[in-house]
């Protein structure tokens, strides 16, 4: 399985935000989307960066609740991870650990496609080992 796969089972709707919005405002937009990161643009339309619930935390433990008031471009990580849809849920459950994220967004070109959690990743590895012990099982009872 592919992150395609993920993709085609969750949606490809990507929620954005413009890299000088509020970080209040963020915050709102990641929850009224019940979603972990956002994917920052800059007025060019350019990916700058990604905002997640970890920023938001790490921003508050640094300067205190006055941070809401601070641009998303304050807190935002710059160095942006992505994968393809043709990757590999192995692949990027590897990405993801050794980058130390928990979000990608899925690139193909210069086309945002979706954006893939470790949740999506992991839900879709379960569905997977699943599928393949039931075929297992069909196979010992066949013979």
């Amino acid at each position: 399985m592919n992150v395609r796969s993920i993709l085609k089972s969750k949606g490809s709707n990507v929620v954005s935000v413009d890299a000088q919005e509020t970080v209040s405002a963020a915050a709102q937009l990641l929850a009224n989307h019940r979603i972990g990161a956002l994917v920052v643009g800059n007025e060019s339309g350019d990916i700058v960066g990604i905002f997640s619930e970890r920023d938001i935390v790490a921003g508050i433990a640094k300067h205190g609740a006055s941070v809401l008031a601070q641009p998303v471009s304050d807190l935002m990580t710059r160095d942006v991870v992505f994968c393809k849809p043709s990757e590999t849920l192995v692949e990027v459950m590897g990405k993801m650990t050794d980058r130390r994220v928990r979000h990608l967004p899925v690139v193909d070109g210069d086309r945002v496609l979706g954006v893939v959690s470790i949740g999506d990743v992991v839900k879709q590895r379960i569905a997977e080992t699943e599928h393949e012990a039931e075929a297992l099982r069909e196979y010992i009872v066949t013979g």
